[in-house]
Parts: C-alpha cells; sequence; structure tokens
C-alpha cells in the first residue's frame, strides 16, 4: 500500500490503481470508447466554468446535508453503478457497499456485480440503496423481474435504468488485451437471479448479450413501472428532449450520463449539457450526473448548474484497489472535505445557495 500521507487527491488513487492492478483489469476500469476523447472531455470539460466567490459571510457553519427521493444523507456525493468490484479487491462490492453507508451517502449496485444484493444489504443495511438494471429484451423479462424483487426484499430505494447501451461500444485497450473476467471472478448478482428462474449461469460477454436488447423503446419504460412500486431514475440522458420524455414517462429522476465515455465516443461531457437537462425538467423531478468529477469544485460546478446530486465511477474502485473499504471512504471523504471547502471559500453556507450565479463560462469571461 501507498503511503497514506501521499493519497491527498483522487488522481494519486489512480496513480496507485495503475500501478498495482493487472494491466487488463486496470484498462478495463480505466478505458473509453474509441479514441477515448469523451473521456478526455469529462475531465476538461469542468474547466470551462469559473467560480465567481461571494466574499464577507459568515460560512463558519456549513452544512452539505441533502434528500434524495426522500432519503436524507449526509453529503450530495454517491456511487455511480460499476460492474466487477472484485476486479479492485476481494470483498468487491460489499466493501464499496459499506463505505457508503458509514458515510450515509448513496451506493448503486451493478446488475454485472461480483457480489449479491444480498450480500451487499447485509454489510450496507442503512444507507441509499439503488439497483442499476437493463431493459433486456422479451426472453430476459424473468431474469429483470427477479432482480426487482430481490431489490425490493432488500430495502433498495429505486431501480437506475440504463437507457444509452442499447449495443455495446468498442474499447480498443479490451480488445488488446483480449480482456475476460477472470476465472476466480464470478457474475455473482446476476447469477442469483438466474438460479432462482431455473437457467444456467452466464459469463462474461454472454451476459450482456442477454441483458440488453437494441429494440427497447420509452414503452419499455413504461412496462418496467409496472412490475414495480420503488421509483425509477433513468440513466444515459444527454438531450433535454429525452429529459423531459422521461418525465412525462414517470421518471423520479434523471441521470445525466455519457457512461463514462464507455460506449460511444465522441458524445459531449456531460456537464455541457448538464443545463439543458435541468432547464428541461422544469422541477418535475430530481437530476443527478456523473462523468469525469475528480475535484470537489467539479461538485460544486455540477450542484452550480442544477444537479440534485453527483455520482462517481471510477476512482471509487481505485479506492477500493487502494484500502477495500477504507480506501473508498478515503475517496468519498477528500470529496467531501473538497466540496466544503469550495463553499465556504465561494460564500455558500449550504446546498440551497450554490446558485447559477456561481459560474461564469469561461467565453464570457472578456464580458464581465
Amino acid at each position: 500500500m501507498a503511503d497514506r500521507m501521499s493519497m491527498v487527491c483522487l488522481d494519486d488513487f489512480e496513480d496507485f490503481a495503475r500501478t498495482y492492478l493487472p494491466k487488463a483489469s486496470f484498462d478495463y476500469i480505466n478505458g473509453g470508447a474509441g479514441d477515448e476523447l469523451t473521456c478526455v472531455a469529462n475531465r476538461h470539460a469542468f474547466n470551462r466554468y469559473k467560480l465567481l466567490p461571494s466574499v464577507l459571510k459568515d460560512v463558519s457553519k456549513l452544512s452539505l446535508h441533502t434528500t434524495i427521493l426522500g432519503h436524507q444523507v449526509d453529503f450530495p456525493i454517491g456511487i455511480a453503478p460499476t460492474s466487477l468490484h472484485k476486479l479492485a479487491h476481494h470483498d468487491g462490492e460489499c466493501a464499496t457497499a459499506a463505505a457508503a453507508d458509514d458515510m450515509n451517502t448513496m451506493y448503486t449496485m451493478s446488475t454485472y456485480a461480483s457480489s449479491t444484493m444480498e450480500e451487499v444489504a447485509e454489510k450496507a443495511p442503512n444507507c441509499v440503496k439503488f439497483l442499476q438494471v437493463y431493459i433486456p429484451s422479451e426472453s430476459g423479462r424473468l431474469f429483470l423481474v427477479d432482480l426487482i424483487k430481490r431489490a425490493e426484499r432488500n430495502n433498495f430505494s429505486a431501480l437506475v435504468i440504463t437507457v444509452d447501451v442499447l449495443v455495446l461500444g468498442t474499447r480498443y485497450s479490451d480488445m488488446r488485451n483480449n480482456f475476460n473476467i477472470p476465472s476466480h471472478i464470478q457474475l455473482k448478482n446476476a447469477n442469483r437471479s438466474f438460479s432462482n428462474i431455473g437457467l444456467p449461469k452466464f459469463v462474461d460477454r454472454s451476459l450482456a448479450n442477454f441483458s440488453i436488447d437494441s429494440s427497447i423503446t420509452w414503452q419499455d419504460i413504461k412496462w418496467l413501472k409496472s412490475v414495480t412500486t420503488l421509483p425509477t431514475i433513468v440513466k444515459g440522458i444527454m438531450s433535454a428532449s429525452d429529459a423531459a420524455l422521461a418525465v412525462d414517462y414517470g421518471a423520479a429522476a434523471v441521470w445525466v450520463s455519457n457512461h463514462g465515455g464507455r460506449h460511444l465516443d465522441t458524445v459531449p461531457a456531460s456537464i455541457e449539457v448538464l443545463q439543458s437537462v435541468v432547464s428541461a425538467v422544469k422541477g418535475r423531478c430530481e437530476v443527478y450526473i456523473d462523468s469525469g468529477i475528480r475535484r470537489g469544485t467539479d461538485v460544486l460546478k455540477c450542484l452550480a448548474l442544477g444537479a440534485n446530486a453527483v455520482f462517481v465511477g471510477r476512482p471509487i474502485l481505485y479506492g477500493l484497489a487502494y484500502n477495500g473499504k477504507g480506501g473508498v471512504k478515503d475517496v468519498l471523504q477528500i470529496l467531501r472535505n473538497e466540496l466544503s471547502a469550495a463553499m465556504a471559500l465561494s460564500g455558500c453556507r449550504n446546498l440551497s445557495e450554490i446558485k447559477r450565479p456561481l459560474l461564469v463560462d469561461e467565453y464570457a469571461l472578456s464580458k464581465l
């Protein structure tokens, strides 16, 4: 393990994971589609927005508390769905969820998890837990329904429906590495549901081919809502028109995401479309965002543009690789501390004081 004192920002955890993890595993976590232009854009786009602090305010008492779908959380930074956490650490998703539980924030579990919902619920009984799902073809609907019923039984708070992956993207690093899931790691979450409905276990890309359907439409969102009482969060929204449709079809929240640039390259950075999505939903649902968030100032900028919460993916896995549950907590705590400092230095005492005038687009600076 690296010197604990040297881990001062999220980039340090990425550097550790790059050195510590097998190359194929790190590339799978870190890689993006095509030339990875969107991966780069996700990080750099935050620099377009500059902070305009308000001074001489009493910021001696700060609050980062907020409410997400009616649930109280201590700060607006959650864990995004990512697959196969046991690639990073043998405790896998159980450690990740336990970190969220300790810090009273949101944890989103992937359909492609290497631990089961039941295991996660035992290790993280109190935090806000979401289950990420895909809508499969008709032949896979029993599988999805079983996943949903397990989520309901295990006190998950919402379903996150990924809608931006109707086919798999092309990641050159995975192709060059001939990446396959290591034999000692299983898709335990999905395989539990396959067992429940009497189907054999799936491995590697065969599960993706089974669970992803290129023919789904908004009508399938309507079907999914008919088989659960859980709120639905539509993830993968990158346009105002789709955001409005998601609300029309009953979404409790829309999640602005380009999937971290992992499937379609050359799309805009998530933060570049956030404001238009917020405007489109007109307060009718909550708005979340992921992709490229690495600093507390990044979080502050997302909140100023109207997001209710932000979610972090890859850095969580880097923290997990560093020190299991403790490493995930380190990542979350760094972001929390940086957000707190950025709020104080900007004159914001609580989340409700973070408003759009806090930001100026760099292209508008010359007009100030």
